[in-house]
């Protein structure tokens, strides 16, 4: 499979800031790259860059969408408008989603359907917070979080889903999960979706996410289990994201 990296720019960005960071991708992107690489802007800028993204070989996402096709809901965007702004890829659960917003379980997991059954693909965030994982309840947290959102009745294209392993306690606090912390964590959701989605699994891209920067990235993503990493505040400039790339494909 190839390793899936994700810029999540967050609430940051704008169009000055997304035409220079594109104009850099560009001389820093290789032909026929060998890792799939999308990058989350704000709403306000994924028309704006959809073409530097192309000409970079790159391929832009939605940090958020919500599950209704259309109607009354100020401030939402649908997956047919993310679909219409060129996006391939779409953000779901997210942990400032989850524990700042206040999204449910059933909320996260309707996003997830409504976004695959309009044929974008998902990246499904999973993680724990301190005290659960003090508590000894991160696997049964994660394992919740999977459940719920990818449940049997759910149909997942070939390819079109990544989960996401964030520890909440590793985002944007600058502490990030060892090695062995991150390699166990994915194989649990690696063992997760081998016996309840076997269809799914051999195509599934387990990532990380949680604080990766270009001084820490390669000592997680040595590691077999870690098919790639989502980035926060490292995506903002991009030498410093694709030198995070690079440590996966040198």
């Amino acid at each position: 499979m190839r390793p899936f990296f994700g810029a999540n720019w967050k609430m940051n960005g704008t169009w000055p800031m997304g035409m220079s960071w594109f104009q850099t991708a560009k001389s820093l992107s290789r032909p026929g790259e060998p890792s799939e690489v999308v990058v989350f802007p704000p709403f306000t800028l994924l028309t704006a860059v959809a073409e530097d993204a192309r000409e970079a070989g790159l391929l832009t996402g939605g940090q958020d969408l919500y599950f209704e096709e259309s109607g009354a809901f100020t401030g939402e965007i649908s997956p047919a408008m993310l679909l219409e702004a060129g996006c391939s890829w779409v953000i779901v659960g997210h942990s400032e989603r989850r524990h700042v917003l206040g999204e449910s379980l059933e909320t996260v997991a309707r996003k997830a359907a409504a976004a695959l059954g309009a044929g974008l693909g998902v990246v499904l965030c999973v993680g724990e917070l301190l005290s659960q994982r003090d508590a000894g309840d991160a696997g049964r947290v994660v394992v919740e979080q999977l459940e719920s959102a990818l449940p049997p009745s759910l149909e997942v294209p070939v390819g079109r889903l990544v989960v996401a392993y964030e520890p909440v306690w590793a985002i944007g606090t600058g502490r990030m999960a060892t090695p062995d912390q991150a390699a166990e964590m994915h194989g649990l959701v690696r063992d997760w979706l081998r016996e309840k989605r076997p269809g799914q699994e051999p195509s599934t891209r387990i990532i990380y996410g949680g604080s990766v920067k270009p001084g820490n990235s390669a000592d997680v993503l040595s590691r077999p289990e870690v098919d790639g990493a989502l980035v926060g505040g490292a995506s903002l400039d991009a030498e410093s994201f694709f030198s995070i790339v690079r440590s996966a494909c040198p």
